[in-house]
């Protein structure tokens, strides 16, 4: 076993909420953000606020392990020992963004201290793939509430994954990034957004019937098509639908667009320059974005640091 293995971010491509309601998603791993663990005998700043906050998340794994509910049985006493030694998940992945930082705290954890680890190198299988997003979404419900636990999933298996439905899913072959124009960004809101509330407000919209008919006929049919677009490497129906998601999502997700990208969320679409989407929750951390000419998009949306994760 490798002495400090290092866990990535995540981003979900497609399928923010579509996933809660058994839409198609796919997300990949991105090494720019990563997190490991490290120890220190002098705890300060960053470091300290980590190791105090994996004391609070040791009480809860113990209180799982002794009520006998915990998935999957993890070393805690080794745990402990390690927290009391100055552990801390050392990491660059920022919080409230929707990238997955509490994904690769859970990937980590489970990686050195699960007592019959699923190895993510020999024996993945779809069944095996089933019961660690299981694991995982007991693990990070910790974290919000409620988790799928695909976050940790990718982070923990390193490999894009495709999710089906929610008792389907499997490693997926996303093609080689090109060289061309055209380009998948991510853009900084300015301010972390908190996932529980976002997803609480989506919980009360789908108690009405026409936004749930809106995600059965609308989002999942352009959502599932972006993914299939983008799976065979389909430029031109990938942003014919995109441009639908996104003014799906204007529409009928306001709460989630941060202010700060919301008259360019309309603008994307009026000149077709570029398509923004939710990255995570939304309500503020990262938007994603697609544009056919990264330059032109760059150009306009330089405010906001554009980051650059993938070439057409």
């Amino acid at each position: 076993m490798h002495t400090n293995p290092l866990y990535y971010a995540k981003i979900l491509l497609f399928g923010e909420y579509g996933i809660i309601n058994d839409s198609k998603g796919l997300s990949i791993p991105y090494a720019f953000y990563r997190g490991a663990f490290k120890q220190s005998d002098a705890l300060k700043d960053k470091a300290l606020k980590s190791n105090k906050s994996l004391q609070v998340y040791l009480a809860h794994l113990k209180e799982l392990q002794v009520s006998g509910e915990i998935i999957a049985p993890l070393n805690l006493q080794a745990l402990e020992k390690d927290i009391a030694e100055g552990f801390y998940f050392d990491s660059s992945i920022p919080e409230g963004y929707g990238v997955g930082s509490s994904g690769a705290l859970c990937a980590a954890i489970y990686d050195k201290y699960a007592i019959n680890r699923i190895d993510p190198d020999t024996d993945i299988d779809k069944d095996s793939i089933i019961q660690l997003k299981k694991i995982f979404g007991q693990m990070e419900s910790f974290f919000h509430g409620k988790s799928s636990g695909l976050d940790p999933l990718i982070c923990y298996l390193k490999l894009p994954v495709l999710i089906s439905s929610k008792e389907e899913l499997g490693t997926v072959a996303i093609p080689e990034p090109g060289t061309g124009k055209g380009a998948i960004f991510l853009l900084n809101s300015g301010q972390p957004g908190e996932t529980q509330p976002m997803v609480n407000i989506f919980m009360e919209k789908m108690k009405n019937k026409g936004f749930r008919q809106v995600m059965k006929d609308q989002f999942t049919k352009y959502n599932d098509a972006c993914i299939q677009a983008f799976l065979k490497g389909h430029t031109k129906p990938l942003f014919s639908n995109l441009k639908k998601l996104s003014h799906l999502v204007l529409e009928y997700f306001t709460p989630m667009i941060p202010h700060s990208v919301h008259e360019l969320w309309k603008k994307g679409i009026e000149t077709n320059a570029y398509y923004l989407k939710l990255c995570g929750s939304g309500g503020g951390g990262f938007v994603l974005g697609f544009t056919r000419d990264y330059d032109k998009a760059r150009e306009l949306l330089k405010d906001h640091q554009p980051e650059l994760i993938y070439r057409f």
